[in-house]
C-alpha cells in the first residue's frame, strides 16, 4: 500500500484480503516498483473518487510499468481534521493532506481563515507528521484509523463535501490474473487523429452491446494535443462479445493495451 499505517489504501487492502501482510511505500511509483521487482505480490492504488474524480497519475503509471488489474473495490471516505493532543482549532495555521483529500474537503476548508493548506503525499503520512508537531499549530485531513494510531485530537469530524464520498481502489499484480467472478475489463487505446475516429470506436461498443462504464482521456507524451483513451467495460474476457468487440476495435486504433479483467468488490 502507498502511505503509512492508517491510510485509506490499507482499508482497501483489508477489504480485499482476509489477513493481508502489508508493506508500505511513500509514493505511487515506488509501490508499483515493489510489485514489478517482486518484493510484493499485489499492490493497492486509488484510481478515482466520486467527488474529486480520477487520480490521473495512476493511469500514466499503469502504462509505464505494464502491470495488470486483478480486482477493485470501493471504500467509503470520511475525512477527519486531526491534530496533536492538546491542539485547538483556533490555533491551527497549516493543514496537510493528499491533494485528493484537500479537494474532497474544499467546502469546509473555505470556511477557515488564515490557514495554509499544504499538499502531502498521503493522508496517513500527514497525520504522522502532525502528531509530532510540538507547536500544536498544524492539522491533517486523515482517516478515523489515524486517531488512535497516532494518538490524535479530533478538531472536526466528517468534513468531506458530500456524505456519499467513495474512493475506488485497484489491486494490481505484475502478471495478468483472472479470478472467478471477473466481469469488468479495462483497456487503453490510442486512436487515429482523424475526425470521427472516437465516435467510430464508441459505436463499436454500442453495436456489440458492451456496457461502457468509464471513459478517460490522457495526453500522449511528445504528441501535442493528442490523447489516449481508457475504457472500463462491464464485460468478461471470456464473453463472446469481448472477442467480437476487440476484433472490431483492432481496425480503429494505433495502439491497444489490455489492463485486466477483474471483479469489483462493493
Amino acid at each position: 500500500c502507498q502511505g503509512r499505517e492508517g491510510a485509506y489504501s490499507q482499508i482497501a487492502a483489508e477489504k480485499l484480503f482476509e489477513v493481508p501482510e502489508i508493506m508500505f511505500n511513500s509514493t505511487f511509483e515506488g509501490l508499483i516498483r515493489m510489485v514489478t521487482d517482486g518484493l510484493c505480490e499485489y499492490g493497492i492504488l486509488p484510481i478515482e473518487n466520486s467527488t474529486a474524480g480520477s487520480v490521473n497519475e495512476i493511469y500514466d503509471l499503469l502504462i509505464k510499468y505494464n502491470v495488470h488489474i486483478v480486482r477493485s473495490t470501493r471504500v467509503r471516505v470520511d475525512h477527519q481534521l486531526l491534530a496533536a493532543k492538546g491542539a485547538k482549532l483556533s490555533n491551527i495555521k497549516t493543514i496537510y493532506s493528499h491533494p485528493q483529500a484537500i479537494n474532497q474537503c474544499s467546502h469546509y476548508l473555505s470556511t477557515l481563515k488564515g490557514v495554509e493548506i499544504i499538499p502531502f503525499d498521503n493522508t496517513a503520512m500527514a497525520a504522522q507528521r502532525v502528531s509530532k508537531d510540538p507547536t500544536l499549530t498544524s492539522a491533517s485531513i486523515s482517516s478515523k484509523n489515524c486517531i488512535d494510531l497516532y494518538n490524535m485530537e479530533v478538531l472536526a469530524r466528517d468534513i468531506q463535501n458530500f456524505d456519499s464520498n467513495h474512493t475506488r481502489f485497484i489491486c494490481f499484480a505484475k502478471d495478468a490474473r483472472i479470478y472467478p467472478g471477473a466481469n469488468r475489463t479495462s483497456i487503453m487505446m490510442v486512436v487515429s487523429h482523424k475526425p470521427g475516429t472516437l465516435f467510430s470506436v464508441l459505436s463499436k461498443f454500442n453495436a456489440t452491446g458492451a456496457n461502457l462504464v468509464k471513459l478517460e482521456s490522457r495526453p500522449i507524451p511528445g504528441r501535442d494535443f493528442e490523447f489516449m483513451f481508457y475504457f472500463d467495460i462491464e464485460l468478461s474476457i471470456y464473453d463472446n462479445k469481448f472477442a467480437s468487440l476487440i476484433s472490431e476495435l483492432d481496425h480503429c486504433g494505433e495502439q491497444f493495451k489490455y489492463f485486466g479483467t477483474y471483479q469489483e468488490i462493493i
